[in-house]
């Protein structure tokens, strides 16, 4: 006797089958399962997604093909992880097996039957781990205990609105905390947006909880690292999954409570396959296992602020319950704002003479200081006076990068790497100059600049980097914040890795040199995104109030601008958010953008920007008759803002409407059409829904 199903398998991209596939075998399977099935000549993992009463139609006269092996030893995934999967495909327009398949770890997609039964023989016994009971070492403040009591006692989710400094990480322990006591098998996910955040966060709570009870889940541990965490969370031994936004598709049977941290990261936005956004599906999720969600933020999403307002006259509130900290722990006073106008500095300043003044105040108290930019390398671009040559990339419509440490040129898009020229390509000039600084100059300038300062006691000062080019190397990321945190660090100059969720206990100063360039950008989101990563590196300093007042000097944060009189400047020197959020979303409002409208956009990438934008073209007007009543609105294609990547055409076309329903509607719709007018000139495209960047 033959059993039909209906198998999630991972299926080449743009092949247009989206569905499962049916498979058959010789006893009936629960849906959720994990078998092996044939994949033309491969054998692939798949989920069985349903029993079916038969074979459909459409393989009526084929020779269905069986199921090769079942994933014995593993319970199946829950129904509420299949309909999360099930959503997600939909909602973001990709196959149903490339979201599921991409759920599971990598090394239980390439184990064989026997080679998962022998793992799960070695991982015996790990049942359930009882965390030891946690002690109420750090009291809450009033702010503290407040939120907390409500969150307990209230229904969400929950955007929780508090300062740098205030405490949310308390409250996430204490969350975790009240719930391991109520439900002793229930298990609770913790997101951060990038993985340098995990390990300090993931030292809080095994502190609290002991090790046993807490993995980890993100991109940078290897597959078997990755597959014990997903194999100890599916059984339910791990009580506390920490992760990135990949640990939103974990498999948790006992789910009940997910908190966000810094829920308006980009970073919780997938740009690569299914484009999907962590902290949207944890609020899904959240809904279909009954859970509490927690999203915390000292400057949230402009969506989630929207979401979070409260009822005002005849206007309903939003669908999420704000919770404000507004205080910082121990009474520490947030950095006082300083603003310097860089109109009024001498010609190619970098660091005006007050703010090196201040830096150097700063390392004689024994004190630390951050400077912010967020631009790698040396220089963004070399460039030859004579003739005009500029390092751009052969392959790219972008500038490749002058790294001084290696004397290479560098393409932070395709990776093209070259040693420096001795001369001039084009004319043969020698004298070709860096264009612009990145951190690794601003590092050397720095250090010219304060050559004679002096520690307390004597010694000249340290300057530390911390960017993407020297935190390559496994473990240097943590090596050099144990230096900083140590005290061994004077000043620390680095982008944005260093701008959001470290807690320096000892930085008092903290000074972003550039920041100019969003202010006046095309995409509409680049002024939240660059109030939001300020006021999140102005949280740096000052963290530490005894410290402060031991000292006895109040924090800052110097901002060098050629702009001091812009709106998002005062905004910031008040620490205002609510301001600043209320001025962005009148103007959204007025504009028609989100969240009072909704997009996607669909990406083409071809050897000719000509075929590229065709292909977009006939697509927008083979959908002339799909949208019916629906308000739609397609735009013109555009070339990409970066539009040539690795000898690759790039091009975009805005997709927008006032309903969400509607948007998804069309888009369900149309993505047969787009399969259909692709020709062999397009190398590749996707939809995003709810883009990030345009």
């Amino acid at each position: 006797m033959s059993f039909w199903l209906s198998i999630a398998v991972q299926t080449p991209a743009h092949s247009a089958i989206a569905g499962p596939l049916t498979y058959r075998s010789e006893f009936p399977l629960t849906p959720g399962s994990l078998v092996r099935v044939p994949l033309g000549q491969r054998e692939v993992l798949g989920v069985v997604w349903q029993a079916l009463d038969g074979p459909g139609p459409e393989q009526a006269g084929r020779d269905i093909r069986p199921v090769a092996g079942v994933l014995e030893g593993l319970a199946p995934l829950s129904a509420n992880w299949k309909q999360m999967v099930s959503f997600a495909a939909a909602y973001y327009q990709r196959a149903l097996g490339e979201v599921a398949l991409a759920a599971l770890p990598p090394q239980l997609r390439d184990l064989s039957t026997a080679q998962l039964a022998r793992r799960l023989r070695r991982d015996a016994g790990a049942g359930p781990v009882e965390p030891p009971v946690a002690t109420d070492s750090i009291a809450l403040n009033d702010e503290q205990a407040r939120t907390l009591a409500t969150f307990e006692s209230e229904n969400g989710p929950f955007l929780l609105f508090g300062a740098t400094g205030s405490g949310k990480t308390e409250i996430y322990l204490r969350a975790v905390q009240a719930l391991l006591a109520r439900e002793p098998e229930a298990q609770a996910l913790v997101m951060v947006p990038e993985i340098n955040l995990t390990p300090q966060l993931e030292a809080r709570f095994i502190e609290r909880f002991g090790s046993a009870a807490v993995v980890s889940l993100h991109s940078g541990m290897t597959n078997p690292q990755r597959l014990r965490s997903w194999l100890a969370a599916h059984g339910g031994a791990a009580r506390i999954v920490l992760g990135t936004r990949m640990a939103v598709f974990a498999s948790m049977p006992a789910l009940r409570l997910i908190v966000v941290d810094e829920e308006h990261d980009p970073s919780y936005k997938q740009q690569e396959g299914a484009r999907y956004s962590a902290r949207d599906l944890a609020i899904y999720r959240g809904r279909l296992e009954g859970a509490k969600v927690l999203l915390g933020s000292a400057t949230p999403s402009l969506e989630s602020w929207h979401h979070s307002r409260p009822a005002a006259g005849d206007e309903p509130g939003g669908r999420y319950r704000r919770l404000t900290m507004a205080g910082r722990i121990g009474g520490g006073a947030l950095p006082r704002v300083r603003l310097v106008d860089m109109n009024l500095q001498p010609r190619k300043t970098v660091f005006s003479a007050a703010l090196v003044e201040a830096i150097t105040q700063r390392i004689a108290r024994g004190e630390q200081a951050m400077v912010f930019l967020n631009r790698r390398g040396y220089a963004p671009v070399l460039h030859c006076a004579d003739c005009g040559w500029k390092s751009e990339c052969p392959h790219c419509s972008a500038y490749r990068v002058f790294h001084k440490i290696d004397r290479t040129l560098r393409c932070h898009h395709c990776g093209f790497t070259q040693r420096v020229p001795r001369a001039c390509p084009d004319c043969g000039n020698l004298d070709i100059a860096p264009l612009g600084r990145g951190t690794e100059r601003l590092e050397e300038h720095l250090a010219e600049l304060l050559a004679g300062t002096r520690r307390p006691d004597g010694q000249p000062l340290r300057i530390a980097r911390i960017d993407a080019d020297t935190t390559r190397l496994k473990g240097a990321l943590e090596s050099q914040l144990a230096q900083v945190h140590a005290g061994e660090v004077d000043v620390l100059v680095g982008t944005q890795m260093i701008a959001k969720g470290h807690d320096f206990r000892r930085i008092t100063l903290v000074a972003a040199v550039n920041p100019d360039g969003a202010l006046f950008s095309s995409d509409f989101r680049a002024p939240e995104r660059l109030f939001s990563l300020l006021m999140q590196a102005g949280g740096r300093a000052g963290r530490d109030a005894d410290y402060a007042r031991l000292n006895g000097s109040a924090s800052e944060m110097w901002v060098q601008t050629f702009h001091p009189q812009h709106p998002l400047f005062d905004a910031l020197r008040r620490h205002d958010y609510p301001a600043f959020a209320a001025q962005q979303l009148q103007e959204r409002g007025q504009a028609g953008m989100p969240p009072f409208s909704f997009q996607a956009l669909v990406r083409a990438e071809a050897r000719t920007q000509e075929a590229a934008q065709g292909f977009l073209q006939r697509a927008s007007e083979a959908a002339a008759g799909l949208a019916g009543a629906d308000p739609i609105t397609l735009y013109p294609p555009v070339p990409m803002t970066i539009q040539r990547v690795a000898n690759i055409e790039r091009a975009q076309m805005l997709v927008e409407s006032p309903s969400r329903a509607a948007l998804q509607r069309f888009l369900a719709a149309w993505h047969p059409v787009l399969h259909a007018e692709r020709d062999r000139a397009v190398t590749r495209w996707a939809v995003d829904v709810d883009p990030l960047a345009i």
